[in-house]
């Protein structure tokens, strides 16, 4: 490795390691995120048009015309689509992240995370929960008509409580969790429970009524995946000003549109066809009803979470299949492809050993080992949503071609 190279990959590094992510608002989509307007949809993953999008992407777009009056109906929404009258674009390179199909709209309520060590900031939409929701597709009534409520009550309450705090800090709640048998993609339990503790004193400390705390906290609790959206953000906010490193080697992130699989490596995009799931199903659904792997949450995978994390979370098992065996196995080879152990994120059945962060394109290419990710499931049709969970691999073809880029530029 070149001396420029090797200070390019330190500088990227470091960049994560001292980041200080922090809640700093709850905020309309559009008056916070750069470049988004009422004409653009924000998409998980590299850049796809429409007449390639895999189902779930296209249901949730669909949705998200109607929730924001576009559209007043599925029907009418695909015209206006079709007659060109919609932009898309990858959360990505407006500073967001979304799960699954990621779909981000301008009237969207949306966290906004604050890199205070980089003053950089980013995005991400809130979590609607499980099962039929607009990020894994679906858009009937009832979804939207949970938007609408997430636009008009929930954000709003959460912004206020926000303010109250002064700012939350993500990263020790992550630490936190993680500590506690969360790998903060595919499991959030504890963390989710931490965030409670840390949000109800602010919500006590403002002026709702009972029944508006319990509407908010009715709603939050039990839906472990709220936290994640926080945790994408947040990692994205740590990478952020990495981005503009020349010549460095380090990815910044991992994602998916359901088509294509992409990595993030100074700020540009490499891509190849994603792979499908080893998956663990819901019992009505099978590996036929499955579209491939989507979605921004990967940027976890990418910060030290995820699959990285997931030999200290044997529970997870339950939820994406596998053996905490396999877990722990591919959480070590994590180590093989990484440049540095987290200063922020560690995991107690290593002996506190720093989870392994910082994935080398180089080092990816040289030995084969591919990130491991873990990961929900989409059907492959619009309009249904979450079929089941489970594993899966980056592929290759994505680092052979930032590998070839890094020997040509």
């Amino acid at each position: 490795m070149s001396k420029s190279r090797e200070i390019a990959n330190q500088q990227v590094i470091e960049i994560f390691q001292r980041a200080e992510p922090v809640i700093v608002d709850v905020a309309t989509a559009r008056e916070v995120i750069p470049g988004l307007d009422e004409d653009m949809l924000l998409h998980a993953g590299p850049p796809i048009s429409w007449g390639r999008m895999c189902g779930p992407m296209r249901g949730a777009a669909l949705g998200a015309l109607v929730y924001e009056g576009r559209a007043t109906d599925l029907v009418a929404a695909e015209k206006l689509v079709e007659a060109g009258k919609v932009r898309f674009e990858p959360n990505h390179d407006h500073g967001a992240v979304g799960p699954m199909a990621g779909i981000i709209s301008a009237s969207m309520p949306v966290w906004v995370i604050e890199d205070r060590a980089n003053n950089v900031r980013a995005y991400s939409n809130l979590n609607e929960g499980p099962g039929a929701t607009l990020r894994y597709g679906a858009n009937g009534p009832e979804v939207i008509e949970r938007l609408r409520w997430m636009q008009t009550v929930l954000g709003p309450r959460l912004k206020k409580a926000v303010q109250q705090s002064g700012g939350i800090p993500v990263f020790p709640l992550i630490t936190g969790a993680v500590e506690m048998g969360d790998e903060c993609h595919s499991r959030n339990r504890a963390a989710l429970g931490l965030l409670v503790q840390t949000l109800l004193p602010n919500f006590l400390a403002s002026d709702f009524s009972s029944r508006e705390l319990e509407e908010v906290f009715s709603f939050i609790i039990g839906r472990d995946y709220f936290f994640l959206n926080i945790t994408m953000a947040a990692c994205k906010a740590a990478w952020l000003k990495a981005e503009s490193i020349p010549d460095t080697s380090i990815i910044t992130a991992l994602s998916r549109n359901g088509v294509e699989f992409g990595i993030r490596l100074q700020g540009k995009w490499f891509s190849a066809p994603t792979p499908e799931v080893a998956g663990h199903y819901f019992p009505q659904f099978t590996a036929a009803d499955a579209n491939p792997d989507i979605g921004d949450s990967a940027i976890t995978e990418a910060s030290g979470l995820g699959g990285f994390a997931s030999g200290g979370a044997p529970a997870v098992t339950g939820f994406i299949g596998g053996t905490p065996e396999e877990l722990m196995a591919a959480t070590l080879d994590m180590y093989k492809i990484t440049s540095a152990e987290s200063r922020h994120f560690s995991l107690p059945i290593l002996g506190n050993r720093g989870t392994a962060t910082g994935i080398d394109v180089l080092k990816v290419v040289e030995t084969g080992i591919r990130p491991f990710v873990t990961t929900g499931i989409a059907h492959r049709m619009p309009g249904i949503g979450q079929v089941g969970a489970g594993r899966v691999r980056a592929p290759l073809a994505c680092f052979t071609q930032a590998a070839a880029y890094l020997h040509n530029s």
